[in-house]
């Protein structure tokens, strides 16, 4: 584990989204620098496509997605 200093009014807005989204603080971070890792990587992905591609890859049944969207991933 290391330490990452981001700016203090960066932090106040993961604090406010990680309590929207049920998570802690750094797993908020974390999820933004992942999703932000992955749209560098796959330029013309939306957050959308992106996050079905990582749900389909971990295997995670979600209702209405069809099994077309399970295998583009």
């Amino acid at each position: 584990m290391g330490i990452v200093k981001i700016a203090d009014d960066l932090h106040e807005e993961a604090r406010r989204a990680s309590a929207v989204m049920c998570r802690s603080i750094n797993a908020q971070a974390e999820f933004w620098m992942k999703l932000g890792m992955l749209a560098e990587a796959h330029p013309t992905l939306s957050f959308n496509e992106i996050v079905r591609r990582e749900l389909a890859a971990a295997q995670v049944q979600v209702a209405g997605m069809s099994s077309q969207d399970r295998e583009a991933a």
